[in-house]
């Protein structure tokens, strides 16, 4: 017999895990005539707007790409402004998502950032560890490959280890070794500033994800937009490789037995 499918999305239904691509605050703010950073600054707005819009519309994850591992590349003096604005965000922002149930964790590679900020993470973390309205996932110096990668090696030092029969080990094995094992794969990515690609973000967990790619540039990206983002999702049917024939015929069967 065949197996059913892992989800099926009838209309109105609500993404549980919602990732981002927050791109285009440079833009915005150079279509101003104003610095690069003061897009960034902007674009704090958005990602507040966005998690009460969240919280409000029942999403239980949020996973934000905030600076990737190759965003060190950019201008020193750029680097140097999102670093200062994580700080600032971390402490101005963090008691308000306390406050409304929400959860943060940062996923990345945190050994590049200074001691103050990781403690500022951990901090943060510690704070808001028990609240479950929301999980709010920044990934800060992060790539997919990454995480992959260092998944692997730790995959790796278990076999060593004896702690892992290699011949045993498959999808799920690795899989509880990357950043977030404990929270579900992401349902609706979205990608704001009209670019059409993944950028290296959280490329494993996306594998069965719901692209949705918009030109609204992240600054401007408010709740009437996440909303269509939403409303896109929920006419869409996730398949996983079965046919829409078989969805159809699941989703028919489940509602006759509520």
């Amino acid at each position: 017999m065949d197996a059913t499918p892992p989800v099926a999305a009838p209309a109105g239904s609500v993404p549980q895990h919602v990732a981002i691509i927050m791109d285009g605050n440079g833009r915005w703010a150079t279509l101003r005539g104003r610095p690069r950073t003061v897009g960034h600054r902007e674009g704090v707005k958005s990602v507040r707007r966005t998690v009460d819009e969240c919280l409000r519309r029942g999403v239980k994850t949020l996973t934000i790409f905030a600076f990737s591992s190759e965003n060190w590349r950019r201008p020193r003096a750029e680097v140097m402004v999102l670093m200062e604005l994580f700080l600032v965000v971390l402490r101005g922002e963090v008691r308000r998502m306390n406050h409304n149930g929400v959860r943060l964790r940062v996923i990345g590679d945190r050994s590049a950032f200074s001691e103050k900020l990781q403690r500022r993470i951990v901090e943060a973390e510690q704070l808001t560890a028990t609240n479950t309205a929301l999980t709010l996932q920044v990934a800060a110096n992060y790539g997919g490959r990454w995480d992959i990668t260092q998944a692997m090696r730790r995959l790796l030092i278990e076999t060593q280890a004896g702690h892992l029969n290699p011949a045993e080990c498959d999808e799920t094995t690795l899989a509880a070794f990357l950043s977030f094992p404990d929270v579900p794969d992401p349902d609706l990515f979205i990608r704001t500033g009209g670019e059409q690609r993944l950028s290296n973000f959280i490329l494993w967990q996306s594998a069965y994800a719901e692209l949705y790619f918009t030109d609204i540039l992240w600054p401007d990206f408010d709740e009437a937009a996440l909303g269509a983002a939403l409303d896109d999702f929920a006419q869409r049917q996730r398949r996983f490789g079965h046919t829409g024939e078989q969805v159809e015929s699941w989703v028919a069967l489940n509602d006759r037995t509520k």
